[in-house]
């Protein structure tokens, strides 16, 4: 039997597994107090249509075997460009740079804040200089 995560350990969870596929850019904002979407989203960028597959899975892999949760709704996936992975307290996005920068969402909630990834054991997160910028000191 899993013992139960919270909903910010389940996206440090998320993050985790997007590092370990390599993912760039990845965040943690904390939206819950802005929005009724989520209490946390998990944003990460992938390098080509495999990549977003591979996090994607892993992501969904890992959040099963340790918190023993599945998305409610997965999309996106078809054009790999965009994968949004929805667990009710926590939304996970994974973007192509392209995509990432078309939307901007870590623009649409940057009064959130941002969690730390370093607790998430992740030490050597890479960062494009728009995204550097937002996480500040992090």
């Amino acid at each position: 039997m899993t013992e139960t995560k919270t909903a910010r350990e389940c996206a440090l969870i998320a993050a985790k597994a997007a590092d370990s596929k390599k993912a760039t850019d990845i965040m943690i904002q904390e939206v819950g107090t802005i929005t009724s979407m989520g209490d946390f989203f998990v944003i990460a960028t992938a390098a080509n249509n495999r990549q977003v597959d591979a996090i994607v899975e892993e992501i969904e892999k890992q959040l099963r075997e340790e918190a023993g949760i599945k998305p409610a709704s997965r999309e996106g996936l078809e054009e790999g460009t965009w994968a949004l992975l929805d667990y009710g307290d926590i939304v996970v996005h994974v973007f192509q740079p392209e995509a990432r920068d078309y939307y901007r969402l870590e623009d649409l909630w940057n009064d959130c804040p941002i969690i730390d990834l370093r607790e998430a054991g992740i030490t050597d997160a890479v960062y494009s200089d728009r995204i550097a910028k937002l996480m500040g000191d992090l």
